[in-house]
């Protein structure tokens, strides 16, 4: 055979180049119909439209993370690379990608095993063409299906089947083996797909039965021989089945016969059976005269139960009239007394003003009475003095010794030094009186505001006593929030649990009945606190029997005289009040029953009865609260509403509430805790400052009263100085010595003391007049004092006996309550009872219905019955006893009847199903006689072709051979001369070189190729064991055949560079490099010769 040229061959310097490039991808349309052949001829076959690989891409798989993606030509590829390049794992990918076992790869016996070491699973992605008239579902898939497979560490694979957009159509794999037997692609059909291992072994094996067996399997043969035999094996098990099936249709006909026989013999019962069918008849209407009869017993009943609950509900309508009227006179007496309270109270700060306006105008009287007597008291003074001068003037003027007038003129002298003496004290003396009058008026306003401050004191301690008590309570309550009810509460709530476990109660009491709920929002809790009061702190008792033992156990913990919790009896239900009818709605705010979280229904229906909790709205402003209950009218059934600070607002008037924060229900009880503490902490501090406020009055008061006392002596001394002068006067002036008096002295005294006594006069008339009129003033202050006072009395007066109506009218509250709850509990009862016998009419006459519907199944026309169900069933067993003595003794006729049809049935059964399985085994035999005749005549034209084909491809070498196919012992001979020697000197392929051997193999392939239908094919390194020469001359037979058969694919994997392949657009390389160190992807693409060229 020529050489080929040598610039079809790639130089040696670009072969071993290593290759970086990126895979370089060709045109994507691969319709290669004018490409030109590579061998000398003119196939003008078009390119494979169906089954042929496009593409594939790997990950992770086997020791390689990423190969590809890279595409196939549609008729020869070469895969060429050194080994460890990734070549077989192609080939691999291949086989495991398209559903073949791990086994059939030659690489492992898991699919684990395919997964790269450190990685958690594996990827596949392999494109198949789908074009033209025998496309899979075109319409579905596209010109190409890809077939994508993800195998787990696990060793578990799971299929993606995409169309060409990449749409996901299906992740089944019986699609995935349908597109295959479409296509007719083997993964496990060695023609298809020969691997390194099986070339090897197929190439090395020198055993005839293997060359056979490998013949059978390309074929297919083997498969349809295995076929045929599984056939013969069922149609052995099936005439074992006819075989087992005759024998038992044999002991089936005489047991047939035998129930037959019995049968005949049987004599007829049926005059005693017609008896006991009429007795039957007549026992089903019997049944329903005693049902209907139970009917109208329990419609009369449920009649007088209507009749009464009538009753029930017009008491409950007078005894709701009488709660009404009672509530009515509850209101209007609280309305009077709010009235009252609120006349009072308006009342109050007016006759507190007039009270100090008396004071005040009292103090303003005595004081002006106090300057007017002082006044008198000098006026008085002065006057006694004149008259004392006029006489001593006219003693004077009569006396008629005048040599005793020096004498007199002194003594007359000293007496009005001694007067100027006195004069000047009385001035210090006034002077004193009004210091001693301010000290006095000083230390009275000091005493008034250390009794404010002492007073103020008093009710900070107070609050900071009960603040401390509540802030120990806190404390407390944070390990046990029992104790903020009470300290005593966890100690009584455990003698409550033993009393009740020792059965001293008939219902275990509940309570603090505070501790049974929770707030749904915590910001109304001083709210609801103020609303629900002492009742936080009460307990529930079912009788008055447990409320004594309960009473008996509180004196344990609460000594005489102090208050004890609240004490509500009432009998414990399981269900709460239905309040729906008359609780008071508003959409935007809640009432104190529905802003609780309740478990326990008797907590709920003593809050109920003891404070209408369903009709109280709350609300957390207070401007909202006021309109809502004040500027419109209230709510329905909203008796009053709370605000968020505790105050309390009724249709027509507002309360605001005593406390600043709830003590009960806080839930941030280190908020509270916090609070008090600050607040503790200002009232030491408000003390402390009253405190050092009342040092400094006391003070004040000591240093005015040191002062006070020291005015006072200071007047005593005046006072004593004062009368000594007027008794140094008065003797001087009794001294009967005829002296001489200086009259003119006298009389100028005289006048002088007349002008002070006009002045004094005068300014008594002004301080009698302003003393009248403050007199007067006094008088209406203490008027208008006395009678708002009186108006006061007389209110206390009017709310005294209110208050005990209003206590008579809320015990006939309470009593009317009770009435109502007692006729609602009755009323309850009734219907409970009434109910439950209006479900017992329905149950009777549902129960009649079907006892007449069962009646007329057995008897369609009633009949009228005399005798009672009862006798009649005594009748009916009596007679059934009779009909089975004579059925023991003759058997029963319609269970011989039964056995006779059943053994006949199963006998015909049976017969049939044996002749059906004999015409089914006769058919098959035909059919398989036929099929194995055919399979023998299509196994001698394989043969036959497969020998044709070997010896044309041997000619090419000018090699003589045969083959010997022994069917019988399944061998297959092969036998090869080499050159144009003797034909008859045929050697054994053992006989033969290596190189001879590889080229005989390749003859045998191709000669399988020929005769095996499949879209593409696949050889890993062909050309291992052959030389030059016979490598070249294997390379074009493979060349011509592809070029032969366009339509099918070509894929060889070989270690060689294939650097002397002709230039064709038919042929595709894909050139594989090494892979480097930390390299992840390898990188190849097609190269073609005019490339290679290109470059060199």
């Amino acid at each position: 055979m020529a050489k080929r040229k040598e610039d079809n061959f790639f130089s040696p310097e670009n072969a071993k180049r290593p290759r970086h490039e990126d895979l370089e991808d060709f045109d994507e349309d691969d319709d290669e119909d004018e490409c030109t052949p590579f061998i000398n001829g003119t196939s003008t076959l078009t390119s494979a439209e169906v089954g042929i690989i496009e593409s594939i891409q790997l990950r992770n798989f086997m020791c390689h993370s990423m190969l590809g993606p890279f595409k196939f030509g549609s008729n020869v590829n070469f895969v060429v690379g050194n080994n460890g390049s990734g070549k077989s794992a192609v080939l691999t990918a291949l086989i495991v990608g398209l559903g073949g076992k791990a086994i059939a790869t030659n690489r492992g016996s898991s699919l684990k095993g395919f997964v790269k070491d450190g990685q958690n699973s594996a990827d596949i992605s392999i494109t198949l063409r789908n074009r033209g008239d025998d496309a899979y579902k075109a319409n579905v898939y596209g010109n190409s299906i890809i077939v994508q497979q993800h195998i787990s560490m696990d060793g578990s694979r799971s299929y993606k089947l995409k169309s060409a957009t990449g749409t996901v159509i299906s992740t089944k794999k019986e699609e995935l083996i349908a597109i295959l037997d479409h296509f007719n692609i083997q993964v496990d059909n060695p023609v298809s797909v020969l691997t390194q291992e099986m070339s090897k072994q197929f190439l090395q094996s020198k055993n005839e039965g293997d060359k056979y067996k490998f013949f059978m399997k390309a074929t297919q043969l083997e498969q349809m021989k295995e076929d045929y035999s599984y056939i013969m094996e069922t149609k052995e098990r099936t005439k074992e089945q006819i075989t087992q099936g005759e024998e038992r249709l044999i002991e089936l006909k005489r047991q047939c016969l035998e129930k037959e026989e019995r049968f005949q013999m049987i004599a007829g019962l049926s005059t005693m059976k017609t008896d006991l069918e009429h007795l039957k008849h007549e026992m089903a209407w019997a049944v329903v005269n005693e049902i209907e009869k139970q009917l109208n017993a329990v419609r009369d009943n449920v009649k007088i139960g209507e009749d009464r609950a009538a009753r029930l509900d017009r008491k409950m309508e007078e005894q709701q009239v009488r709660l009404d009227e009672a509530e009515k006179k509850y209101k209007d007496i609280q309305d009077k007394l709010e009235k009252i309270s609120q006349e009072t109270n308006a009342r109050a700060p007016e006759c507190m003003a007039l009270k100090e306006d008396v004071i005040a105008k009292k103090r303003a009287y005595n004081e002006a009475e106090v300057l007017y007597n002082r006044s008198l008291n000098e006026y008085k003074a002065l006057k006694k003095d004149d008259e004392q001068l006029c006489k001593r003037i006219e003693e004077l003027k009569k006396s008629a010794d005048q040599s005793l007038e020096p004498e007199r003129l002194e003594r007359q002298k000293k007496i009005s030094s001694l007067k100027e003496k006195v004069k000047v004290l009385q001035d210090q003396e006034n002077s004193v009186n009004q210091d001693i009058e301010q000290f006095q008026q000083a230390i009275e306003k000091d005493k008034e505001e250390h009794s404010r401050i002492k007073r103020e004191e008093l009710d900070v301690r107070h609050t900071l006593s009960y603040n401390q008590k509540q802030l120990k309570d806190l404390k407390d309550s944070k390990t046990d929030r029992l104790k903020r009810f009470g300290p005593h509460v966890p100690a009584l709530l455990e003698a409550i649990d033993d009393a009740y476990r020792h059965g001293q109660f008939t219902y275990k009491p509940v309570g603090p009945l505070g501790a049974c709920i929770h707030l749904r929002d915590p910001e109304l809790a001083l709210a609801i606190e103020s609303c629900l009061k002492g009742l936080l702190q009460a307990y529930c008792c079912h009788d008055h029997a447990d409320e004594r033992v309960l009473q008996a156990l509180m004196r344990k913990f609460y000594l005489p005289g102090t208050s004890r919790p609240q004490i509500i009896v009432s009998e414990f239900r399981h269900d709460m009040y239905d309040v729906r009818h008359r609780a008071a709605y508003h959409p935007e705010f809640p009432t104190v029953l529905t802003a609780l979280e309740i478990d326990n229904a008797v907590v709920a229906n003593s809050l109920i009865d003891m404070r209408s909790i369903e009709t109280v709205l709350l609300i957390k402003n207070n401007s909202v609260a006021r309109a809502v209950m004040q500027s419109q009218k209230p709510p329905k059934n909203c008796r009053e509403a709370f605000t968020a600070d505790g105050d309390q607002v009724f249709a027509g008037r507002y309360y605001s509430s005593e406390y600043t924060r709830p003590k009960f229900l806080s839930r941030d009880v280190d908020s509270e805790i916090s609070d008090l503490e600050n607040e503790v902490e200002n009232k030491k501090a408000q003390i402390l400052n009253l405190q050092q406020q009342l040092s400094a009055l006391e003070k004040d008061i000591k240093c005015n009263e040191e002062f006070l006392t020291r005015c006072h002596l200071h007047c005593k001394e005046l006072k004593m100085k004062i009368r000594k002068c007027i008794s140094e006067i008065r003797e001087l002036e009794n001294i009967e010595e005829h002296q001489s008096v200086d009259i003119a002295t006298l009389e100028d005294e005289a006048q002088e003391n007349k002008i002070k006594m006009k002045m004094v006069e005068k300014n008594m008339e002004q301080q009698k007049e302003n003393m009248e009129h403050l007199k007067s003033l006094k008088l209406e202050a203490e008027n208008k004092y006395d009678a708002i006072k009186l108006k006061i009395n007389q209110l206390s007066e009017l709310a005294d006996p209110l208050k005990d109506e209003l206590n008579l009218a809320d015990s006939e509250v309470d009593n009317q309550r009770r009435g109502k709850q007692h006729y609602e509990e009755k009323q309850k009862e009734h219907l409970d009872t009434l109910n439950k016998k209006k479900r017992e009419l329905d149950m009777k006459e549902k129960e009649l219905e079907e006892k007449m519907s069962q009646a007329r199944q057995i008897c369609p026309e009633r009949i009228e019955v005399q005798k009672s169900a009862s006798m009649l069933d005594k009748e009916i067993n009596r007679l059934r006893q009779k009909i089975q003595a004579e059925r023991a003794s003759h058997g029963d006729r319609e269970e011989i009847m039964r056995q006779y049809q059943e053994a006949k049935e199963t006998y015909l059964d049976l017969d049939n199903k044996v002749k059906t399985l004999k015409r089914f085994i006769k058919l098959l035999e035909e059919i398989m006689t036929h099929r194995y005749k055919t399979y023998q005549q299509f196994r001698r034209c394989l043969t036959l072709r497969c020998k044709l084909y070997f010896d044309n491809l041997l000619s090419q070498r000018a090699y003589c051979g045969k083959m010997n196919f022994d069917h019988k012992n399944e061998t297959l001979t092969i036998s090869v001369q080499p050159g144009e020697g003797n034909r008859a000197a045929f050697n054994d392929m053992r006989a033969l070189s290596g190189g001879e051997r590889s080229f005989s193999t390749v003859c045998f392939i191709l000669s399988l190729w020929s005769i095996a239908e499949s879209p593409f094919r696949c050889l890993d390194e062909f050309d291992v064991y052959m030389d030059m020469v016979n490598r070249r001359i294997a390379m074009d037979m493979i060349l011509k055949m592809a070029d032969s058969q366009r339509f099918r694919q070509f894929i060889l994997l070989t270690p060689q560079s294939m650097s002397s392949l002709p230039s064709s657009k038919l042929i595709r390389i894909l050139r594989m490099s090494d892979p480097e160190r930390g390299q992840m992807t390898l990188p190849f693409r097609p190269v073609t010769q005019e490339e290679e060229e290109n470059r060199s």
